[in-house]
């Protein structure tokens, strides 16, 4: 029983540390698969964003409420302690690869450098961001190089992929945009399959159970009234792109009604 609508809630603490450019804030990285929301209940910032119409940053503070489809290149930007609640379409899929990173298009054209630039190491808390049909992540990263140092590191080759396809839409030539989209739809491929079970797993599933309740509703049977349950999730640090997470197991959550 997945969070409702096979949606995935989590906690967000904007990363810090001054950028290439001088910015504070998260990795740049579109989703393919998935809408990404974001509801800011604390401190001030902005989300830079790239898409075929070009650069927009919009303003964030404390109420504000966003939201981008797949394909929208984002970068959280941190102007003081900005706290987000991220709301995520098909929970399960970001965490198996949706998200690819904006590293420069040597990189994101090359499946095994990619890779490498993408991992974490392995320790408390690192994410498995790679897209693959068995969801692994077995690069490895620089020797010695802690999660703290490979995160900067992913950023800033990130940041460096970002700025040049905002440059280049600055400039009137939106092909090294199309040319991202085009790697970034390369890279996720292999993992398509696999995706596609977990969407019926949850999404699809949740969906056909809206409508056998709508249905019994129209037949006046309460029957699924009876079946009332409590469920939790307990939140997990974690590192993500963006920044420090609280993230929440929404495929497995502890059921807190008691069973007759």
């Amino acid at each position: 029983m997945t969070f409702p609508g096979g949606t995935s809630v989590t906690r967000l603490s904007v990363y810090s540390g001054t950028c290439q450019d001088g910015l504070e804030g998260g990795t740049p990285h579109l989703h393919t698969a998935s809408t990404e929301a974001y509801v800011v209940i604390g401190g001030s910032g902005a989300l830079q964003t790239l898409d075929v119409h070009g650069f927009r940053e919009t303003p964030l503070s404390a109420g504000s409420t966003v939201w981008f489809t797949p394909g929208t290149i984002h970068r959280a930007i941190n102007r003081g302690g900005l706290e987000v609640v991220v709301v995520m379409q098909n929970a399960g899929l970001p965490e198996a690869g949706d998200a690819v990173m904006t590293f420069p298009p040597e990189i994101v054209a090359d499946a095994a450098r990619y890779r490498e630039a993408a991992t974490l190491p392995a320790g408390e808390g690192a994410e498995l961001p790679w897209a693959s049909s068995d969801q692994g992540n077995s690069a490895t990263p620089p020797t010695g190089e802690g999660v703290e140092d490979a995160v900067r590191r992913r950023r800033e080759l990130a940041v460096e992929g970002f700025l040049r396809l905002a440059k280049s839409l600055s400039d009137g030539d939106p092909g090294p945009l199309r040319a991202f989209y085009d790697s970034a739809v390369a890279l996720v491929r292999p993992a398509v399959a696999g995706w596609r079970r977990t969407w019926e797993d949850t999404v699809a599933r949740e969906t056909r159970h809206t409508a056998e309740v709508l249905d019994a509703l129209e037949r006046g049977d309460g029957t699924h009234l009876h079946s009332a349950t409590l469920l939790e999730a307990p939140p997990e640090a974690r590192w993500g792109m963006c920044g420090r997470l609280r993230t929440h197991d929404v495929a497995h959550p502890q059921v807190r009604s008691p069973r007759p």
